[in-house]
């Protein structure tokens, strides 16, 4: 076998390294892969090269040449054998090495299935039941975010709470995006504790942060929104928002809030919101946990 060119150029001391991901459905798959498996080289600058839809032979043909133009390595993830067949050839003939990232779980799936797998690209985009739980859980994490319309706090997989600019939002329409409906609350000081938390049938969480790291985003807010919207902030004393007593205070005062109530905290200081997101299902799935067990008869 002939042996690989080394497609990597190097600038000064950076590693560029062109990287073509090559999907049938929307790439997304491949892009998530490429994220969690770039990251890990420090010296590389891995330029992602993005071909999705490629359900035809024209498509794939449009895809070879801009290999051949900034030639490197190929993930893929397509299903179709005849495209499979042509990617590998020009692969070969350009000298690149080719990786379809699914076909070792295909083959576990396959074995322990005793079936063959069904070679239907994009069949995981279905418009199933699990699609249509998705854009409720959207729609529902719009309808409910900031403490927005109370009464439907009842049908709440999860509540969030937290100060003002603790990830609350960005956090919801994550899990919207797993079917979980999530709705946020802000914990104010000097304001009654929301009442609509009384009487939910489901999680509730807090989200908390450093005193430091909640003024430094606040102040970026504040620098986002320019005068006009620092107005309305100022209404609620501007001072205090970024003053770092008051934060400091307004901070420990909600994670005695939450104390108090008995909500369990997430500190996402350095936590990234697919991080914080993973820690908010794990919380769920023991809290239904501990409900079954508290109704089911005793053994």
């Amino acid at each position: 076998m002939a042996r690989r060119a080394n497609l990597a150029i190097i600038t000064g001391m950076e590693t560029r390294i062109n990287l073509h991901l090559i999907s049938d459905a929307t790439g997304e798959t491949l892009t998530k892969i490429a994220l969690a498996t770039t990251v890990q080289f420090e010296h590389a600058k891995v330029v992602n090269h993005r071909w999705s839809l490629i359900r035809s032979r024209r498509q794939l043909d449009s895809v070879i040449e801009g290999i051949e133009h900034e030639p490197g390595p190929v993930l893929s993830t397509l299903l179709d054998p005849a495209l499979r067949t042509e990617l590998e050839t020009a692969c070969r003939r350009l000298n690149v090495r080719v990786v379809h990232v699914l076909d070792p779980v295909l083959e576990v799936l396959q074995e322990s299935a005793g079936e063959k797998a069904a070679a239907r690209p994009g069949r995981q985009y279905a418009l199933n039941d699990e699609y249509f739980r998705r854009i409720d859980a959207m729609h529902y994490v719009m309808s409910h975010d900031d403490g927005q319309a109370a009464p439907g706090l009842a049908v709440a997989d999860v509540v969030l709470v937290g100060v003002s600019r603790s990830s609350k939002t960005p956090t919801c329409f994550y899990l919207a995006n797993r079917g979980i409906k999530a709705a946020n609350i802000p914990l104010v000081p000097n304001l009654p504790e929301p009442e609509g938390l009384k009487d939910v049938n489901c999680p509730v969480i807090g989200l908390t942060l450093t005193p430091e790291t909640l003024i430094e985003i606040r102040r970026h807010r504040l620098r986002l929104i320019g005068a006009d919207g620092a107005a309305g902030i100022s209404q609620r004393n501007s001072t205090d928002y970024v003053d770092d007593e008051a934060v400091k205070a307004e901070v420990l005062w909600a994670r005695r809030l939450c104390a108090r109530r008995g909500w369990p905290m997430i500190d996402v200081t350095r936590r990234s919101i697919e991080e914080t997101a993973a820690t908010i299902v794990h919380l769920m799935e023991a809290w239904h946990e501990r409900k079954a067990k508290a109704v089911s008869p005793a053994g």
